[in-house]
């Protein structure tokens, strides 16, 4: 039996190479709830024959060797929402530039089968709640220079309705806290406030979660209220 549903675009949304990546994320899925990627899958990903789990992905393979864990993340450091991140179009990412808005950051990768079940998700979300002043960005962990075609390729594929960029090194590190994990995902209020952090993707349990927390950082007042 063919699949022949399609997106607004007239693109098929299910191709059976994402049909196929789908339904062997789904298998993981069941089998161990949350799912989620670090930079061994990634490896493994790019070469069957490698086995080292040492080495971490590009965006972050020349920090400094065991950095220390820091602190549960309340709000966003300076460092994070001051810094420009490469874009896939336009202008620079700077998150400073989303002050008063509801904002959803995305920390993913192309090769991370996760991350491929959880896209579609985002990208309804986006649909439902950017009127109401909520923006999606998604941080590629991938390094920008051998990873652009392949990322535009991914929103291609897609119909990725949000900004894509790239975390640096220390935009990556600072996020995952010490957890070499994605997806992850930060809701954050408009006084810049981290309502929720996700880590992984369970297509059963985090969607609602991640519309619940969006809407209470839409409810909620800032500091300054």
């Amino acid at each position: 039996m063919r699949v022949r549903q399609k997106t607004e675009t007239g693109k098929p949304l299910w191709t059976p190479l994402r049909l196929a990546s789908t339904v062997v994320v789904l298998s993981l899925v069941a089998a161990f709830g949350i799912s989620s990627c670090n930079s061994s899958d990634e490896k493994r990903a790019e070469s069957p024959s490698v086995t080292s789990d040492t080495k971490a992905p590009p965006s972050i393979k020349n920090a400094p060797a065991n950095p220390p864990a820091p602190a549960l993340i309340t709000t966003l450091p300076a460092n994070i929402v001051d810094a420009e991140l490469r874009a896939v179009t336009g202008a620079p990412i700077k998150l400073s530039n989303y002050n008063g808005k509801v904002l959803l950051v995305n920390l993913w990768a192309t090769w991370c089968g996760p991350c491929r079940l959880e896209t579609p998700e985002l990208v309804k979300l986006y649909k439902e709640f950017r009127s109401q002043g909520v923006e999606i960005i998604g941080l590629s962990t991938e390094n920008p220079d051998t990873s652009a075609e392949s990322v535009r390729k991914f929103i291609n594929d897609y119909n990725v309705n949000y900004r894509i960029g790239w975390a640096t090194p220390e935009v990556a590190i600072t996020l995952m806290q010490g957890r070499d994990a994605i997806p992850q995902s930060f809701v954050i209020a408009r006084d810049g406030r981290v309502i929720r952090r996700f880590v992984g993707f369970n297509p059963i349990s985090v969607p609602p979660q991640i519309k619940e927390a969006i809407q209470e950082a839409l409810n909620s007042k800032s500091a300054a209220d």
